[in-house]
């Protein structure tokens, strides 16, 4: 069996790879890197596996190079003899960036390129499955505080917090295009956070957002809404699993569910303990967002609200001396606190009856103490510069 991956040297992708390649029955695992060349993208993949010490085998893990970009992407592919004999596509390749200002990149990866690897596919004589890496909260931003079904998504009329969600959802439509159903496995991760295991996450994305809170510790948000999130290693499993097994379904969360969602209070009360000389955690309402602002401009009028709390203010003023910096900090922060306040789970049940090997995910706040050495690296500052 032979295996086509996009990403693989990304978050999701490093753990589908190395997960992967630990299985037995797969003969050749290509990878699509973009890269100069195959030496280049070679020592990329090593890398990929030389973070947690596991083996590479580079007879069986092959790069092929190719960008999103290409317009000519689709041909190279089908051009390369090595390819023909692909058995099954994993896509996880994505722009996951919610900042407006990459709209347009975000659009010519998730969606043109996602579409140059489908004329590709439709190629393939010997393709039995294209695996797509959706994501859960393509359901968008009317779905508030419940649990959301698979069935509820793709939803037309869904408007949608960010760019990256449109596309992810205009994805999984165009999979019908090109594909018949019966080739194609939807897999929907919901908010994939570091690792579950002691282990140096591959990518600071989603805890740039905790390591930014924590930071802040007065933060303009709802407390207690439900957070879905689930560790990496959990969804590599996950999806790995479900490739190989009889499937009812088409599509599939892989998510915390009810039972193992989180809260943004939670996720306080696990951190509090392993920052003690931090302040308290505080949560206060987001519109507050507007006078943190101008606190940060000298341009908040006396007798605001924000006033009420000088411990934190104080605080501001030592940790952010160029108060520049947190008005950066709250600018690249502002959409993943809006999916806070949406407080969606996602349905999890498809998953865990089907596939009696995955147990329930363990929950982000138990977790988080695991991830909490890397977070300390992160720099908050360059993350909202260039999430």
């Amino acid at each position: 069996m032979n295996i086509f991956l996009t990403c693989a040297t990304g978050f999701l992708g490093g753990e589908l790879l190395v997960n992967l390649a630990q299985r037995p029955g797969i003969d050749k695992i290509f990878c699509l890197v973009r890269s100069s060349s195959i030496d280049q993208a070679t020592q990329r993949l090593q890398q990929v596996f030389d973070l947690h010490g596991d083996p590479f085998d580079r007879e069986k893990i092959i790069p092929v190079l190719g960008d999103f970009f290409d317009k000519q992407l689709a041909a190279s592919l089908q051009d390369n003899a090595e390819l023909a004999r692909t058995d099954i596509i994993i896509h996880c390749a994505a722009n996951t960036s919610f900042s407006k200002i990459y709209d347009h990149m975000v659009d010519q990866v998730n969606i043109r390129g996602l579409e140059k690897l489908l004329i590709w596919a439709r190629a393939l004589l010997h393709l039995q499955t294209f695996v797509y890496v959706g994501t859960a909260t393509i359901c968008g931003k009317e779905i508030k505080n419940r649990v959301v079904h698979e069935d509820e998504s793709p939803n037309l009329q869904a408007q949608h917090l960010v760019r990256y969600t449109y596309t992810k959802m205009q994805g999984e439509l165009m999979l019908d295009k090109y594909l018949p159903r019966q080739q194609t496995l939807i897999v929907r991760p919901s908010i994939i956070m570091g690792d579950s295991r002691p282990v140096v996450p591959r990518s600071p994305v989603i805890l740039w957002t905790v390591a930014t809170i924590n930071k802040l510790r007065l933060i303009p948000t709802t407390e207690y809404a439900i957070l879905d999130m689930i560790p990496v290693d959990y969804a590599a499993r996950a999806i790995v699993e479900l490739l190989f097994v009889r499937r009812n379904y088409h599509t599939y969360h892989i998510s915390a569910g009810a039972a193992g969602a989180t809260s943004t209070f939670k996720l306080a009360q696990s951190l509090s303990p392993l920052f003690p000389d931090l302040p308290p955690f505080h949560f206060i309402r987001k519109p507050m967002i507007n006078q943190v602002r101008l606190w940060s401009k000298n341009n908040l009028k006396p007798g605001s609200e924000l006033y009420n709390y000088p411990l934190y203010l104080d605080y501001w003023q030592k940790v952010f001396p160029k108060t520049g910096s947190l008005r950066i900090l709250l600018a690249g922060l502002t959409p993943y606190l809006e999916f806070i306040e949406l407080g969606q789970s996602f349905d999890n049940m498809r998953l865990l009856k089907e596939l009696p090997s995955i147990k329930q995910s363990p929950a982000a706040h138990d977790y988080i103490g695991s991830c909490v050495p890397y977070m300390e690296k992160i720099n908050i500052l360059e993350g909202a510069i260039d999430p």
